[in-house]
């Protein structure tokens, strides 16, 4: 019923993650009510996406296809001999925003999943094990998220790294109750978390 270009701007809005039939048909009214230099401003942003942005060789962060390295890598101020392992590219801006961490960052590329296919060796995981020597890392901080997969990942990569570098420090994010969370409403794994992490007063 609806004509074929806007058809079209639906299907294809609904292929991203989070977006429903709802919410894409929402996106696509608006993007045709409103001014067209919105829609031509999406399209041209959309059209040099894939050769504009790359990931780093050292890092696998995300950055501008003209970089040889991530300037988060390349920065002086930075301390290469502390790696933050994190699962993907945008977990490295959670952390940058709280402008608490100066070393750099190794994305792993996701979390071991056997359900979805992913196995270590699709991981990063080599690449890191190499990092660890070229840049004389004395501390990885393990920062997978708090989910089976980041949990099941981060024990493989302790095991990994240990037995290939037995005086390596690896540490790991803390866990625990976030403030403002009451504690009938956090669940279990965070309350489990909360009690093994429990810090003196």
């Amino acid at each position: 019923m609806l004509p074929e270009a806007l058809n079209d701007l639906i299907e294809a809005l609904g292929r991203l993650p989070g977006v429903g039939p709802r919410t894409a048909e929402r996106y696509a009214y608006f993007l045709l009510k409103s001014d067209q230099s919105i829609a031509y401003n999406l399209a041209a942003a959309l059209s040099v996406l894939h050769d504009s942005v790359k990931n780093c060789p050292k890092t696998f962060a995300i950055m501008d296809a003209a970089e040889e390295f991530s300037p988060l890598y390349t920065d002086p101020s930075r301390d290469k001999t502390t790696v933050m392992v994190v699962e993907e590219p945008l977990d490295i801006y959670a952390i940058e925003r709280t402008k608490s961490f100066a070393g750099t960052y190794h994305v792993l590329g996701g979390a071991i999943s056997p359900m979805d296919g992913i196995t270590a060796d699709k991981l990063h995981i080599t690449e890191l094990i190499q990092r660890i020597a070229d840049d004389d890392v004395d501390e990885i901080i393990i920062a997978t998220n708090p989910s089976v997969e980041g949990e099941s990942t981060a024990v493989l990569l302790d095991k990994l790294l240990h037995d290939k570098y037995p005086t390596l420090n690896i540490t790991r994010l803390a866990r625990g109750l976030p403030l403002g969370v009451s504690l009938e409403y956090a669940d279990q794994i965070t309350l489990t978390s909360a009690l093994k992490n429990r810090t003196q007063l």
